[in-house]
């Protein structure tokens, strides 16, 4: 279930991250909250979102580009270490008492900028610190200390809101990026080959391309995520105006929401790294998104907190299953030559598409409400679910 973590690059890479991704869930509940104290809106949510979505639209393809073509870790050490600065400003104009939301947004937005161009980096350079066949359960793990922070970390941010208020959790967020800059310096590499040549950025963004249209099975999982993050992306963007308008909780209730979303999640991550390299991912993939999409239709429609949270669970449980499996898939499916460029079409389906979704899911909000908005977002997931189900025969059978 662990074994990743016996090789020694892995294990610093993995903590270096866990810690880094405290301080991002803490800043990510702080941030919401203040958006929406600041506005009452789940429009301006929907902005937030957007602005720290919308620079993978443009520099995700070129991020594959580059993690293709330069030291990976070199550039994971630079941009972790700008997106650290940025939460220590943001931290920085809370503490002033002069922040407004057109600051909150510029900062977002510089932050998915980092996170836009390393992210296929982050994700391709997994490969390179475990032998291949321990490469799923690196990846299972990965996704558990993801999900281990996504618990941690909003509980953290409510007894830091109540100690130190709202600049408490930026400040925090901004020193965890010193975790994983302090790992990165400290985990040795071989030089890959290919590294450091130089050639025209589109040509190679066309033979990725087309490197992905000659394999329909790689397609297909595409397609998913695509699918599953344009319209599961609400189910967490609209929860600080679902606490609020549904249960009238404030921060604590959020924390508690996030919390068991994310507790959800780490389950699922968990029971992945027990499974290890299992077979049939493609019937599981399927199976995760009938259920995601259920499970956020169900935890809309229900009022009460009680039979609402273990649902909740479910859905983070189904999300993050979901996301670990397809991910492995296609880190199996792909050429090392190729994993850069896939790996950035992989989060450029849900990076892409987080932004559109969270200004349409916002808006939608604000005229239906949250519960509404959300039921039918997860009913398309599984309505789509079902026509993947009947057209491509193929993915049960990876």
């Amino acid at each position: 279930m662990f074994r990743a973590l016996a090789h020694r690059n892995y294990r610093l890479f993995w903590t270096g991250a866990f810690l880094s991704n405290v301080g991002t869930w803490m800043q990510t509940v702080a941030q919401s909250l203040l958006v929406f104290q600041l506005t009452r809106s789940g429009t301006w949510l929907g902005a937030d979102s957007f602005m720290a979505t919308v620079p993978g639209l443009l520099l995700t393809l070129v991020g594959g580009v580059i993690a293709d073509t330069v030291d990976r870790k070199r550039l994971l050490i630079f941009t972790q270490a700008c997106a650290g600065l940025s939460a220590l400003v943001l931290s920085a104009l809370v503490f002033a008492g002069v922040v407004k939301v057109w600051m909150i947004l510029a900062l977002s937005f510089a932050t998915g900028c980092c996170w836009a161009i390393s992210g296929p980096s982050y994700q391709a350079i997994t490969v390179e610190l475990v032998e291949r066949e321990d490469l799923a359960n690196a990846i299972a793990l990965n996704s558990s200390q993801f999900q281990l922070a996504r618990v941690i970390g909003p509980t953290l941010a409510g007894v830091t809101m109540q100690l130190l208020g709202l600049a408490g959790c930026f400040l925090a967020n901004g020193l965890s990026y010193a975790a994983i800059v302090a790992a990165l310096s400290q985990v040795r590499l071989p030089k890959r080959d290919g590294a450091g040549r130089e050639r025209a950025i589109w040509r190679d963004l066309l033979e990725g391309f087309h490197y992905v249209r000659g394999r329909p099975r790689v397609g297909v999982v595409l397609l998913c995520s695509t699918v599953v993050s344009l319209f599961g992306t609400p189910y967490l963007v609209l929860m600080p105006m679902f606490a609020h308008n549904v249960y009238g909780w404030g921060g604590a209730g959020l924390s508690l929401l996030m919390g068991t979303a994310g507790a959800g999640a780490l389950a699922g991550a968990v029971f992945l790294a027990y499974l290890g390299d299992f077979r049939r991912k493609g019937l599981l993939l399927l199976g995760t998104l009938f259920s995601g999409g259920a499970c956020i239709t169900a935890f809309a429609s229900v009022a009460r907190p009680a039979a609402a949270l273990p649902i909740l669970f479910g859905a983070g449980f189904s999300m993050v299953c979901f996301f670990a499996v397809g991910n492995t898939l296609l880190q199996q499916l792909v050429t090392d030559q190729m994993r850069g460029r896939v790996m950035s079409m992989w989060l450029l389906s849900f990076i892409g598409t987080m932004p559109l979704g969270s200004l349409v899911s916002g808006r939608a909000a604000d005229y239906f409400g949250p519960s509404h908005t959300r039921a039918a977002c997860g009913l398309v997931i599984f309505l789509f679910a079902l026509i993947v189900a009947a057209r491509y025969p193929r993915l049960r059978e990876i």
